[in-house]
């Protein structure tokens, strides 16, 4: 898999908490964490379910006399 950006190392996962920090404060970091938890739940959840409903192949199609068409 290619990553459209640089590797991150841990200088810059430093600056980037503690741009959070300062964006949204220490008290609401919990609430934040909680939110962006649950959006991601609900996604893999939905996307399980839209990935369950697909069908697993083409449907077959026949041609006049009910033969099923090969190719």
């Amino acid at each position: 898999m290619v990553f459209p950006f640089p590797k991150i190392g841990v200088p810059e996962l430093i600056l980037i908490l503690g741009l959070v920090v300062v964006i949204f404060g220490p008290k609401r970091l919990p609430e934040v964490g909680r939110s962006i938890g649950r959006t991601l739940r609900e996604f893999r959840t939905s996307s399980k379910e839209t990935a369950e409903g697909l069908p697993k192949g083409l449907p077959e199609v026949s041609d006049k006399t009910g033969e099923p068409v090969k190719g």
